[in-house]
């Protein structure tokens, strides 16, 4: 199934902009009567056909749409500090959007090291993975925001914070949170949170938790804790609302 992205999309005709009108006409060679399918982040899937194949302005007739598509019955949000390898954060953006992520806060803590994130570019393979993975719903990123101010912040959910510190004192990701429930999970820098944002954090009402016996990377816990949301709602078979 090919996906593409109309933001602004209203009414029964949309034109696409010049880079998907080069690629669906000159790249994919679709022509005149081709069935295509829009998403434009909001929740809605659309359902057309090309009537005009130009490569500078696609025009595309739309013929049904479907309204809050596979919508999920909980809300993730990630908050992950930045790394020294853009690369290896934006490979979490993307992996995390293909799985299901609804916010991204980059989150700036002691041990980060470089905390400034190329925002432009990341919401490009925002778009780019939830194209991919038939997402209709865009994953919002958000300002950097500092330790403290986001743990003061007023969220939704369960608040967790993951890091390796004291086995005793962490719990499973699963004992914590439960199917249907709105999550908001912190993973630190490469030289984990300090004790002393632990401390800050539980002082906030966020529990400690980890993602299993192995020390992971930033970048392979934030999808780890990704993943496990999704299947711990996945295998509950919880209805999707239509």
């Amino acid at each position: 199934m090919q996906v593409f992205y109309a933001q602004d999309i209203s009414g029964e005709i949309y034109i696409l902009d010049p880079n998907e009108s080069k690629h669906i006409v000159r790249v994919l060679r679709m022509k005149k009567g081709s069935p295509v399918n829009l998403i434009d982040g909001r929740g809605n899937l659309y359902k057309g056909i090309i009537s005009d194949p130009d490569a500078e302005g696609c025009i595309i007739k739309i013929e049904s749409v479907t309204h809050e598509f596979e919508k999920r019955n909980y809300r993730l949000h990630i908050a992950i500090s930045p790394l020294k390898n853009p690369e290896r954060f934006e490979w979490f953006v993307e992996k995390a959007v293909e799985i299901g992520v609804d916010e991204i806060t980059p989150l700036i803590c002691k041990n980060t090291e470089k905390p400034g994130i190329k925002t432009e570019r990341i919401n490009n393979l925002i778009i780019s993975a939830m194209k991919q993975s038939l997402k209709t719903y865009q994953t919002q990123l958000n300002v950097p925001a500092g330790f403290h101010d986001f743990i003061s912040e007023s969220h939704n959910g369960k608040l967790m914070i993951a890091h390796c510190y004291g086995e005793k004192m962490r719990r499973k990701l699963s004992e914590v949170c439960s199917p249907g429930v709105d999550a908001v999970i912190m993973i630190g820098p490469e030289g984990d949170f300090s004790k002393e944002e632990i401390e800050e954090a539980m002082s906030k009402n966020f529990t400690q938790i980890h993602l299993g016996p192995s020390r992971l990377r930033t970048e392979t816990a934030g999808v780890a804790a990704c993943h496990s949301i999704y299947f711990m709602n996945y295998s509950q078979n919880l209805p999707i609302s239509p």
